[in-house]
C-alpha cells in the first residue's frame, strides 16, 4: 500500500520514526512529509534513510511531476503523526501553505491522525471544536493518550505508541471483519437520583464502553453506543461516521434504551457498569441537616439488564457481558465469574480485577475473557483500545 506520513513539529516526531519503520516492515510504500518544524526535532536524513525515498518539504521541488498534487492523490492512507495543535487547526480550516497541506487537500484517502500536545492545548475548546471539524469529515483519530508529556507535565495529550498507530492503519487498509455487523455498546456508569443535587453512582469514566464501539466502528459496523453519563472529552475522543451516541441516566432508562437498540442487533455488548439499587423513593426536594436526624434511604434492587437481552435475544444474536470484581485470587476470579456468566446465560464475559487504582477511571485495563460455556478464550492488557480490540477478536472468533 502506498502511505503517505506527515510529521509535524512536536517533540513526538522522534516515535514517528519507529512508526515509518513498522509501515515500511510490514510491506507498505511509506513516504515521509515532514513540515520544516518536525525537521528541528528528527533531521532529513532519517526519514530518508527510514523510508528509503527521497525526503522534501518544498511544494517547488519536482514541479514536472506536480508532486504537491501527486502525493495526495497517490495516497492509499494518509498518517498525521505527531498532529500539533497548530497542524489540526490547519487542517479543520483547510490551509495549505506547504507540501504536507497541499498533500492532505489533494487526498482522497483515508486520513489518520495522532495528536500530541500539551494537556491544556488538548483540552482548550478551540482544539477540541477543531477535532470535532476533522471527525465530521471523515478524518480518524487515535489518542491522544493519558500519560507523561514534555516538560515533566502529565495529562491527556501524550501521543499513542506507534504501535497502535499502526494496527490503525492496518484496520484502514483492511476490509473490516465487522463490516455489515449492526452492534449496540452500552457504556459508562448509571446514576439514581436520591434528591435534585444528590445520586448513588460509580467510578466508571465509560473509556472502556467507547473503545469498544470506537473499535467495532473502525473495523466496519455499524455502531449504535448507549452512554451512561460519559463526559464529553472522552465522547469527543471516539467520533465516528459509524456510531451513534444514545444517551442515558439511570439504570431504567439505560434498560430501555438497550431494549429498544438490541431489537436488530447482531452483537450486544453490556460494558456499562450499572448501580445494583436504587433509592425506592426520590425526594423532590434537597435532604437537609436541618431538623437533626440522618435520613434514612431505602433500596430497592434494579433489573438485571444484561440477563434480561440474553434471555430475549434473538437466534444468532450474540450477547457479552461484563464484570467487575476485587477477589482476593486469579482463582476466585475465574470461579466468580463463572457462575455470573452461567448465572446470567450471555455468550462471552470480560471479568476484569478493579480497586482503588484499577479498572476504573484509568487508562489502562487488563480482563479475562470467558468465551462460549465458561471457556478460557485468553486475556488482554494495555490501552483501553488495545483491550477492545482483543476482545472483538474473540467476540468475531464466537460468531
Amino acid at each position: 500500500m502506498n502511505i503517505v506520513v506527515g510529521v509535524t513539529g512536536g517533540i513526538a516526531a522522534y516515535k514517528t520514526v519507529h512508526l515509518v519503520r513498522l509501515l515500511t516492515k510490514g510491506g507498505h510504500d511509506v513516504t515521509v512529509v515532514p513540515t520544516e518544524d518536525a525537521l528541528r526535532f528528527v533531521g532529513l536524513p532519517t526519514w530518508e534513510a527510514i523510508s528509503r525515498h527521497a525526503v522534501t518539504t518544498s511544494v517547488h521541488d519536482d514541479v514536472a511531476k506536480v508532486r504537491h498534487v501527486a502525493l495526495g492523490q497517490n495516497a492509499e492512507l494518509v498518517i498525521v503523526a505527531p498532529a500539533t495543535a497548530n497542524s489540526i487547526a490547519k487542517m479543520a480550516a483547510g490551509l495549505a501553505d506547504d507540501l504536507l497541506g497541499t498533500t492532505l487537500l489533494a487526498t482522497e484517502a483515508p486520513v489518520l491522525i495522532a495528536p500530541a500536545m500539551h494537556a491544556e492545548m488538548w483540552r482548550n475548546r478551540a482544539t477540541q471544536a477543531n477535532i470535532t471539524t476533522l471527525r465530521e469529515r471523515g478524518v480518524h483519530v487515535v489518542g491522544p493518550a493519558d500519560g507523561e508529556l514534555a516538560g515533566g507535565d502529565s495529562g491527556p495529550g501524550r501521543m499513542s505508541e506507534p504501535e497502535e498507530i499502526f494496527a490503525a492503519a492496518q484496520a484502514l487498509l483492511t476490509p473490516g471483519d465487522l463490516a455489515g455487523v449492526r452492534v449496540v455498546v452500552s457504556a459508562g456508569g448509571t446514576r439514581e437520583p436520591i434528591d435534585p443535587v444528590r445520586f448513588l453512582g460509580n467510578r466508571s469514566s465509560g473509556r472502556q464502553g467507547a473503545a469498544l464501539a470506537a473499535e467495532a466502528a473502525a473495523r466496519g459496523a455499524e455502531v449504535t453506543l448507549v452512554s451512561a453519563n460519559i463526559s464529553g472529552e472522552v465522547l469527543a475522543e471516539v467520533r465516528h461516521p459509524s456510531i451513534r451516541v444514545v444517551s442515558v441516566g439511570t439504570a431504567a432508562e439505560l434498560s430501555e434504551a438497550m431494549t429498544h437498540e438490541s431489537s436488530l442487533a447482531d452483537v450486544v455488548v453490556m460494558a456499562a457498569a450499572v448501580a445494583d439499587y436504587r433509592p425506592a423513593a426520590v425526594s423532590e426536594r434537597k435532604l437537609t441537616k436541618e431538623g437533626g436526624g440522618i435520613p434514612a434511604i431505602e433500596l430497592v434492587e434494579n433489573e438485571d439488564i444484561v440477563a434480561a437481552l440474553a434471555s430475549q435475544r434473538r437466534s444468532g444474536q450474540l450477547v457479552v457481558g461484563f464484570a467487575a470484581e476485587t477477589p482476593e485470587d486469579a482463582s476466585e476470579l475465574l470461579a466468580r465469574a463463572r457462575r455470573k456468566q452461567h448465572r446470567k446465560r450471555v455468550d462471552l464475559l470480560i471479568v476484569n480485577e478493579v480497586g482503588w487504582e484499577r479498572g476504573f477511571e484509568s487508562p489502562e485495563n487488563a480482563v479475562h475473557i470467558l468465551g462460549p460455556n465458561g471457556a478460557d478464550a485468553g486475556s488482554a492488557s494495555g490501552s483501553k483500545r488495545a483491550v477492545a480490540a482483543a476482545i472483538w477478536d474473540a467476540i468475531a472468533r464466537a460468531r
